[in-house]
């Protein structure tokens, strides 16, 4: 049975996103150690040495048709600098949510996480005519939600007692969407800020 989304890969000016696989495991356990970014308790980031134990997971889900991962490529150097994905697919109702998404702590705050929104909403919207993409993060997880907000998405609600992290926590879980009619002036406003002249702050963070 075909899967929905098909497998895509697409290219931007600073970051090509292409079919996750284990190929990427060299590159991504290196990123996953630059900033310790696993000991953040609230977030679920891989430790180094589980990247390849995270790249099979995510695989057997796209098996399943519940996701569809990716490496980000920083164009400048070619390497992997993180993972994100569209997951929580839900084919018959045309909508995805972009989220597992991290980057190693050195292009954090760059055009990388930027553009790579932008990307995936862009073939969302325009290639599979989704009706809305959805975006959640930990409720306490400050930077994480401005820089959804920053996208212009809409604050939904919360989903209290959503899940177990791995620490035995209970995550609350912020909902964030944005919906078709809002992508026009979402994607002129996400590519103003690629266009911003070096030095002016852009989009950043960790979803």
């Amino acid at each position: 049975m075909a899967k929905w989304p098909d497998s895509f890969s697409v290219d931007g000016a600073h970051v090509r996103l292409e079919l996750l696989s284990l190929d990427h495991e060299s590159d991504l356990s290196e990123a996953a150690a630059d900033g310790d970014l696993h000991r953040l308790w609230y977030t679920m980031i891989p430790e180094p040495k589980r990247v390849g134990a995270e790249i099979e997971r995510r695989l057997s889900l796209r098996e399943t048709g519940s996701m569809l991962p990716f490496a980000v490529i920083d164009k400048s150097n070619g390497n992997a600098v993180g993972m994100t994905t569209y997951m929580n697919i839900d084919a018959a109702n045309r909508r995805v949510e972009i989220g597992s998404t991290w980057y190693r702590q050195s292009v954090q705050k760059s055009p990388i996480n930027t553009e790579c929104k932008l990307l995936l909403l862009r073939h969302a919207f325009t290639e599979l005519h989704c009706i809305a993409v959805e975006f959640r993060t930990h409720f306490i997880n400050r930077q994480s939600r401005q820089a959804i907000e920053r996208l212009g998405a809409k604050f939904d609600g919360v989903l209290r007692s959503h899940m177990i992290m791995a620490n035995g926590t209970i995550r609350d879980t912020a909902v964030y969407s944005i919906i078709a009619q809002e992508w026009p002036s979402i994607e002129a406003h996400l590519m103003w800020q690629l266009e911003k002249p070096r030095g002016r702050p852009l989009l950043g963070g960790k979803l």
